[in-house]
Parts: C-alpha cells; sequence; structure tokens
C-alpha cells in the first residue's frame, strides 16, 4: 500500500486553507479547513472590534486562500437588514487582505441549524444560551455548505 505525504500533496496543489466568517455587530463566528479542504473546523469567536488584527495573526501562521463571508438574506431572498454592517467589514477586509478572494455564500437559516445542533448534542441550556457558541457552530455551517457546493459543482 502507498503511503501519502498530504503535506507534499497540499504544497504540490497550493492549495491554502478556506476560512469562514459570520460577521455579526458584537460577535464574529470563525472557521476554516484543513489544507486538504475537506473538514470545517471551529476557530472560535472574536468580538466585532478585533476580527481583522485577529485575522491578521492568524494568517501570518497559516495560508488562506479564501475568505467565506456568510450573506444574510431574507424569505424574499432580499439582503437582511445586516447586511449595512457587512459591506463595510468586507471592504477593510479586502483592503487589509488583497491577494486573499473574498466569496460571499448564503447564511440563511445557519443560527438556527447551529443552535438546534448544539441543543441535540445534549449541551445544558447554560451552554445552549451561548451566543459565541452559536456564532462558531453557524461558520462550521456556513464553511460545510461552502464546501459542499464546491464539490457539487465538480
Amino acid at each position: 500500500m502507498q503511503k501519502f505525504n498530504y503535506c507534499y500533496l497540499c504544497t504540490e496543489l497550493d492549495m491554502g486553507r478556506i476560512l469562514a466568517i459570520d460577521y455579526g455587530r458584537k460577535r464574529v463566528g470563525l472557521a476554516v479547513t484543513d489544507e486538504l479542504r475537506m473538514i470545517a473546523t471551529p476557530i472560535g469567536t472574536v468580538h466585532s472590534a478585533e476580527v481583522l488584527g485577529y485575522l491578521k495573526s492568524y494568517l501570518a501562521d497559516h495560508p488562506v486562500d479564501i475568505f467565506v463571508v456568510g450573506e444574510p438574506r431574507d424569505m424574499k431572498n432580499q439582503p437582511s437588514e445586516s447586511e449595512r454592517f457587512i459591506v463595510p467589514f468586507i471592504r477593510h477586509l479586502q483592503k487589509e487582505f488583497p491577494s486573499t478572494e473574498v466569496v460571499r455564500f448564503d447564511e440563511r437559516f445557519t443560527s438556527q441549524m447551529a443552535a438546534r445542533a448544539i441543543r441535540e448534542a445534549g449541551m445544558k441550556k447554560k451552554d445552549r444560551q451561548d451566543k459565541a457558541l452559536v456564532d462558531t457552530v453557524s461558520a462550521v455551517l456556513i464553511l460545510q455548505s461552502y464546501l459542499e457546493s464546491l464539490s457539487m459543482a465538480r
């Protein structure tokens, strides 16, 4: 059986990670893929005012090729009210990281799905009410959905 050096494959394919951002006025949920872009893993939640600094530090150690920023939409497929906070953030993100692609991805229902996943995981009520946890799980769901959309497009 042939053994594979996955890090070597990543270097050969020149694949950086994909980082998902669930942007909110107070908190930002973050999730990232592995180098092979197969698994979405939570990073955590950062205060909105600190997210660009956090990302600078993170990208210094981990190559990221794509930012996937959640795009909140209503039931009529119109941008939600929170879009007015997200668009300026994306401008700052693009200015700070001009070589990193920014992709928008539909995040409808991710907060509800995250809350349900947390509840079904058997967490205590106090832990389920942790909004930072919901934001982090939402970022994982956005990223996982984005990865699934890429695999369907192939």
